[in-house]
């Protein structure tokens, strides 16, 4: 019996998972013999998945003991419907003080899972629903593995800091070969937490046969049967010298490098480490080296960055701090959308898709209309063509999307937003000449990215209905949706957006209605220290490069490349009218923009990107160059400025939403915990603004 270990001080109480034990007979199988079935169950619906705490852990542990005893032909394990396991529960790991804790949580894991492999009775996990982590990983300790066609699997360890703890950066080199390991730790989980399907674990040998949900413990009882007789052999390969291991861990650090824009990052490089060892270790080798990543990573400061950002975007996706009551949104049941470009057709598509409503695209003539319109339709075959959407939701989507260049077609409509240009003026008109098309409760939102939605509703009978919703591009994949009120947006209205933004499957803050609301208030205050150095004559590269030990996704020049100098000139010069000279006009991207040079770095026919030379012609030359360290000292003194003045104008209620919109809508990773407790430990909050942003221990070890 494996002695279980406390929670340590102020963790959350443990939901347990239990395993329940049941003898199932193999004889109308065709095998004689009985079969152990554990089954998994926290005695909760799918919403809450089973989770691995030290009670769970003695739990199965127990159960396995209960299994041996009975003598079974084999021991089976299974989990509720719909959920196998979803791994360790996290919630306990932000409270561990010493590292002998962490080892032991390990170890515990180890220690119980392992029993399956080796009690010496043929072990089965029938894998019916979700497995993320641990939950697999108990799978990957048991002999053979069967799973539904429906359920998704994976190893999110790196993701979020860590690296597979209880088995997994062990087993899976050994078991399907150095090249498909390296994908599933490393490449699945740095591209933003990719799960396997069914048929991609049975494709890279994760598990050995999938079925239909409707009959699948029928099945792989069967399945169990058929191995026990002898009359389905799994044979296993040996990979130990299989020639790909060098190359297979040189594209999981490259993959890793590209990933946090070349600075290495801890939980990436201890999982490669752990996939080079498992070559030549035994798995209690494995396991032990295992232990002592886990717990060297868990005694740091990004894990708990990250365990903290992990907690903030489940707790945000699930509740949007300050909304209204739900019941006052009113109910859509039509949408417009103003404009026709890229911007807003990917707007419509994403309104189309979710509201399942009608949806009206205008434009300045039918023939913009038309080709937006066309653009949806197109996205909706693409969708057919990769099984990502049936044919028959597809045309029924079609028949809802339609354009025009008159504005009367918008009569009826429950909810308009605009995507039109950037000009306040444009957009004060619009809402006019739409407040005498639409009804008084139709909600009229923009998608600014940083001029004043409340300047937009002056002069409007009703202005209470004018919101800010605010899209990140690309529109379906970027996560973030920034609601901002106005002074006079009503309760009715932004109850509307959130529940619209929640159909959308957005999350989301609500923001004050403030110049560039949150992102682009700090990205722009950000870039513009790094051109701002450029422009007083650090060369290019220098300034583009400071920021790279950090582990943000890409440059701020990658960056500017993909907004477009055009758009950031705008946004600067917009924020340097309402918030003063701290954003200053780059004389660099005035010239950039004037000159239509719109990117610093052109592809090679390589692949490779080169600085461009237009751009280079372009540079402002200063005579007060910096080096790197003062570029990015610079440039992150501003960001704790921008956050502290945020906070303190109200722009949004606390500093995890700022850590939210940066991890969201800016792609910063994990182990900065969005931005905050970063500037937290290295000591920027305190020397810039005075104080921290966070208590520590709150994103951060304790003291």
């Amino acid at each position: 019996m494996t002695t279980a270990t406390q929670l340590p001080e102020g963790a959350p109480e443990e939901v347990v998972t239990n395993a329940l034990i049941r003898d199932v007979d193999l004889s109308p199988f065709g095998f004689k013999g009985t079969l152990a079935l554990i089954t998994l169950d926290n005695g909760l619906d799918h919403t809450r998945p089973n989770t691995f705490g030290p009670q769970s852990l003695a739990a199965l542990d127990a159960a396995i003991t209960d299994a041996a005893s009975r003598k079974p032909a084999a021991i089976a394990i299974t989990g509720k419907p719909f959920i196998f396991a979803a791994g360790a529960d996290l919630s306990a790991l932000s409270f561990l003080s010493k590292r002998e804790q962490s080892l032991a949580i390990g170890k515990l894991g180890h220690d119980v899972f392992r029993r399956l492999d080796e009690i010496g009775i043929p072990t089965f996990a029938f894998i019916n629903g979700l497995a993320l982590g641990g939950g697999l990983e108990v799978g990957l300790h048991c002999n053979y593995r069967t799973l539904s066609a429906t359920a998704l699997t994976g190893l999110p360890e790196v993701f979020l800091g860590l690296v597979p703890g209880w088995g997994g950066a062990t087993i899976v080199p050994k078991l399907i070969g150095p090249e498909r390991a390296v994908q599933i730790i490393i490449g699945n989980a740095l591209n933003n937490n990719t799960m396997m399907k069914s048929k991609d674990a049975l494709g890279l040998g994760i598990v050995d046969a999938v079925y239909a949900p409707a009959d699948f413990l029928e099945k792989s009882v069967a399945f169990a049967a058929s191995v026990l007789s002898g009359a389905t052999k799994i044979e296993r390969k040996d990979y130990s010298n299989d020639p790909a291991w060098d190359l297979a861990l040189a594209a999981g650090r490259a993959a890793a490098l590209k990933k946090y824009g070349g600075a290495e990052i801890a939980s990436p490089m201890r999982a490669l480490e752990l996939i080079a060892a498992a070559r030549t270790n035994t798995r209690a080798q494995g396991y032990d080296a295992e232990d002592v990543a886990l717990a060297d990573l868990t005694m740091s400061d990004p894990l708990r960055a990250s365990l903290y950002a992990f907690n903030v975007i489940q707790k945000k996706r699930k509740k949007v701090e300050g909304a209204p009551k739900p019941a006052l949104a009113r109910k859509v049941s039509r949408v417009g959308v103003v404009g026709a470009g890229l911007m807003a057709s990917q707007l419509a598509l994403l309104l189309l898709r979710n509201l399942k409503c009608p949806v009206v695209m205008t434009d300045i003539d039918q023939e913009r209309a038309d080709k937006g319109v066309a653009w949806v339709k197109n996205e909706l075959a693409k969708l057919v063509e990769k099984k990502r959407m049936s044919a028959e939701s597809a045309g029924r989507l079609s028949l809802l999307i339609s354009g025009s260049s008159d504005q009367q077609v918008f009569a009826g409509c429950d909810f308009i937003i605009e995507a039109i240009f950037e000009e306040l003026s444009l957009k004060q008109e619009l809402f006019k000449k739409l407040e005498k098309i639409v009804g008084p409760e139709c909600v009229l939102a923009t998608n600014t990215s940083s001029l004043s939605v409340e300047r937009m509703s002056e002069g409007l009978e009703h202005p209470e209905r004018v919101v800010g919703f605010h899209f990140f591009n690309p529109v379906a994949v970027m996560p973030l949706l920034e609601v901002a009120r106005t002074s006079k947006t009503d309760d009715a209205t932004t109850a509307t957006a959130v529940s619209i933004g929640k159909e959308l499957k957005k999350t989301m803050i609500i923001c004050k209605d403030a110049p560039g609301f949150v992102v682009n208030r700090l990205l722009t205050r950000f870039m513009g220290e790094i051109t701002d150095a450029v422009d007083e004559g650090t060369d290019p590269a220098t300034a583009d490069n400071a920021m790279r030990s950090i582990g943000f996704p890409m440059s701020p020049f990658e960056l500017l490349g993909l907004v477009g100098p055009g758009v950031a000139l705008h946004v600067s010069e917009t924020l340097n009218a309402n918030l003063g000279p701290r954003y200053r006009i780059s004389p660099t991207m005035q010239a950039m923009v004037k000159e239509g040079v719109k990117t610093f770095y052109v592809k090679n026919e390589d692949g490779s990107f080169a600085t461009n030379p237009a751009a280079l012609a372009l540079v402002h030359k200063g005579t007060t160059p910096s080096t790197a360290e003062q570029v990015r000292a610079r440039a992150l003194k501003a960001l704790a400025e921008e956050a502290r003045m945020m906070l303190d104008e109200g722009v949004v209620s606390s500093p995890a939403e700022i850590d939210l919109c940066m991890l969201m809508g800016a792609g910063w990773p994990m182990h900065l915990g969005g931005i905050l407790p970063y500037l937290d430990r290295e000591g920027i909050s305190e020397s810039a603004c005075g104080q921290r942003f966070h208590a520590p221990g709150i994103a951060s070890l304790p003291q």
